[in-house]
């Protein structure tokens, strides 16, 4: 490393975009997990609020695949961070990424996004739930308020498949074991032949909740895992009258099926739209390529694009990743996103192209 990597003239701060990062270390987690360290050639701070993600831009098969992944690391290590990735049966992107990316790879990641952290909904007592990989959230909560010293106290709850499948499990019982306001309580499902357990056992229920967290109707609480492990949790906290405004979750399970649309279905929808009078058709420009189109009410700019044949780059569809980000220029649209665009961005004219309706002509830089 050069003398002057960490000279501030030369150091950028990050910012949500594309850039360029290098696998600098690959840890292996569990038998089947792993985390992947990134850093910038370019120095880059790289500051993000705890919780939030970024998408890899990946070449797989000679195809474009891009996927969203939270950020294990915190923030108060700023010069790298990490994303934890469980290997699934079956799944393009982490089987791929497991098989080959190692130290010294270069790819595009976009971000960083998401309204799921700690900084927006900050809070002197808070109950950390996951189950399985969705531990990288809330991880990279924990290290912010362990490495910073805040005055939070934090419940940790894991839940695990076994104890083989304990994710970051000698860091979490040394962050118990350095300070007072960290108790870490972790659940296996069940535990093999051999393997030693003396935790707790089963899934997550009431009266484990109670035993762990007697006051967890008055803490702010953060929850990734699973869909159905989700699901329990939110029946549990209703079913005794906790306030859902203090209830923040994330999940990436696989895009829903009416968001599913091709190019092909793109150009059969617009196509399919022949009684729509003229006067409510939307006129869509893209300056950069000086193409331009009229489309329905109920089109995306992203459709619009797509109909034109422009790749504008999308991952989530739902305005989740903030992948498809581009400049509108000039006319309005409604944007329906979940997070995947920061407010500073939107005041500058940035949409998110997947979920952005033309109300009238638009322009867009593309």
């Amino acid at each position: 490393m050069s003398s002057n990597f960490l000279n501030p003239v030369n150091t950028q701060t990050w910012t949500n975009g594309r850039h360029l990062v290098r696998c600098v270390k690959v840890i292996q987690e569990t038998w089947d997990v792993r985390t992947f360290c990134f850093m910038s050639d370019q120095p880059i701070m790289f500051f993000f609020k705890p919780g939030q993600f970024v998408t890899l831009e990946l070449e797989i098969d000679g195809q474009q695949v891009m996927r969203s992944y939270t950020i294990a690391s915190s923030p108060s290590v700023p010069y790298s961070f990490s994303v934890t990735i469980k290997r699934i049966p079956g799944g393009k992107v982490s089987n791929w990424l497991h098989d080959n990316l190692t130290e010294g790879d270069l790819l595009p990641v976009h971000g960083p996004v998401g309204l799921f952290n700690v900084i927006d909904y900050p809070s002197d007592r808070v109950l950390f739930l996951s189950g399985g990989v969705g531990i990288t959230p809330v991880m990279s909560m924990a290290r912010w308020y362990f490495d910073t010293n805040a005055n939070v106290d934090m419940v940790f709850v894991h839940s695990a498949r076994s104890p083989k499948d304990v994710i970051f499990h000698r860091e979490l019982e040394h962050m118990a074991s350095r300070v007072s306001n960290f108790s870490l309580h972790i659940i296996c499902e069940k535990h093999g032949m051999g393997e030693a357990w003396a935790g707790y056992r089963g899934y997550l229920d009431q009266r484990m909740l109670e035993l762990i967290a007697p006051d967890f109707l008055d803490r702010e609480i953060f929850c990734c895992g699973p869909t159905p492990y989700m699901n329990a949790v939110k029946r549990l906290l209703t079913a005794n009258g906790f306030d859902m405004q203090r209830y923040h979750e994330e999940s990436f399970g696989a895009t829903p099926a009416d968001v599913r649309i091709d190019v092909q279905e793109l150009a059969e929808l617009a196509a399919g739209e022949p009684d729509v009078p003229l006067a409510d058709l939307n006129q869509v420009e893209f300056t950069a390529t000086g193409k331009s189109i009229r489309v329905g009410p109920r089109d995306t700019v992203h459709s619009a694009a797509a109909q034109l044949g422009l790749h504008i780059p999308k991952a989530c569809g739902m305005g989740i990743c903030g992948t498809c980000k581009v400049m509108k220029t000039s006319g309005e649209v409604i944007m329906e996103h979940n997070g995947g665009i920061t407010d500073e961005d939107v005041a500058e004219g940035y949409i998110l192209s997947c979920c952005s309706v033309p109300q009238g002509d638009v322009v867009i830089d593309y």
